[in-house]
């Protein structure tokens, strides 16, 4: 189970218990962080903690903002930096500033909280919207499965834009703080809303059933890939060790295609080193939004590949979308060294990063835009 998984299931144990909750939310960063927005720290009233915000930074001076929200202080957001003179109490020794909404889950709200983090632990498409500002914060809004459920205090128009901006930044899979009007509309600013969207997991589609599909299925899961390894060969497919790794299908590369749909979160790997397989496999993959198109081989084999691929009608824009050979050269030679080359690749393709060892840098570790809950 993935940490966020575990962190919903946790959440919705402890809420469908009865017990007091109060979750501290990171949802703004200016500069650099370990965590990105989103992430969750919970403190039960019993001393119970389960979660992190910032790695370890400023976790023990939120246990003490949870206390005063256990006695009755109201829901707030709280803001740790090095210029702040709390710096050096709480540790925040990243050279960020985040930002914290620190509120008790209870009533209609905890109820909310509860079925959405249900359907996070599902693996189900939720958008939790928090709001951050005014008498009701701390109320909750939450898209699942395309319904929403819950409603804040205030205007109605802000139920409907919040209910409609979280459904939008769902389906691009973006968690963040919008702002909106005290009458709800959209071109406001005084209340703030928290929107933590949480997308189904991206898809990996490995094409061939060999060693290495099994060592990057393995570890590609571990990142929260959904993983599907196919191949037409059935003795080649059906042992345990695919099984064990991803769910499998027994199909040559145009069916595969048919049944499942890619965009750009997720990543096709071709890895079968057969024309008969791999050629389909590539132009099949080049048909999709796939985020990430890679192909295993000597540069012999990417050479071959490429002419066969020309001659029947790709066009060289379209041939520069595909990795080949696929990973990084950190002199990978197992399967599972290869596996951490190709997803190491994967990574910083997502992230527009080229990979060179951090201590010959000088550029943030943890660059993003700066989010604000302010």
């Amino acid at each position: 189970m993935t940490t966020t998984r575990r962190i919903a299931a946790v959440a919705s144990d402890w809420l469908r218990e009865g017990r007091r909750v109060v979750a501290a939310l990171l949802v703004g960063i200016e500069g650099s962080a370990p965590l990105e927005p989103g992430a969750l720290m919970l403190i039960a009233s019993d001393g119970a903690i389960e979660g992190s915000i910032t790695g370890g930074c400023v976790e023990g001076a939120v246990v003490g903002e949870a206390k005063a929200i256990f006695a009755g202080a109201p829901a707030h957001t709280v803001t740790y930096g090095i210029t702040d003179e709390l710096a050096g109490q709480v540790g925040l020794t990243c050279g960020g500033t985040v930002h914290v909404f620190v509120h008790e889950l209870s009533g209609a709200d905890a109820e909310v909280e509860a079925d959405a983090r249900d359907a996070v632990a599902a693996g189900r498409p939720v958008a939790i919207a928090t709001l951050l500002d005014g008498e009701g914060a701390g109320g909750k809004l939450a898209l699942i499965d395309g319904e929403v459920e819950g409603r804040f205090d205030g205007p109605e128009l802000l139920y409907h834009s919040v209910s409609r901006d979280a459904a939008g930044m769902l389906a691009q899979g973006r968690s963040g703080v919008r702002r909106y009007g005290a009458d709800g509309a959209v071109l406001g600013a005084e209340l703030g809303v928290h929107v933590h969207s949480f997308a189904p997991p991206p898809k990996m589609m490995i094409f061939g059933a060999i060693d290495f599909s099994a060592a990057l299925a393995r570890i590609a899961s571990e990142l929260g890939y959904e993983v599907t390894i196919a191949d037409p060969r059935a003795p080649f497919l059906e042992t345990p060790r695919f099984k064990r790794a991803a769910k499998t299908m027994l199909v040559w590369p145009e069916e595969a295609f048919e049944q499942v749909e890619l965009g750009p979160r997720d990543a096709i790997l071709v890895f079968t080193h057969d024309p008969k397989f791999d050629q389909p496999a590539l132009v099949g993959a080049l048909e999709t939004e796939a985020g990430y198109i890679g192909a295993l081989g000597s540069r012999k084999t990417t050479a071959d590949r490429e002419r066969r691929l020309r001659e029947g009608g790709v066009e060289e824009s379209a041939l520069e979308r595909v990795h080949a050979p696929c990973g990084l050269d950190i002199g990978a030679a197992t399967p599972e060294e290869v596996a951490v080359s190709v997803l190491a690749e994967i990574i910083g393709e997502r992230s527009g990063r080229i990979g060179t060892p951090l201590r010959g840098g000088s550029a943030e570790i943890h660059p993003r835009e700066a989010q604000s809950a302010a």
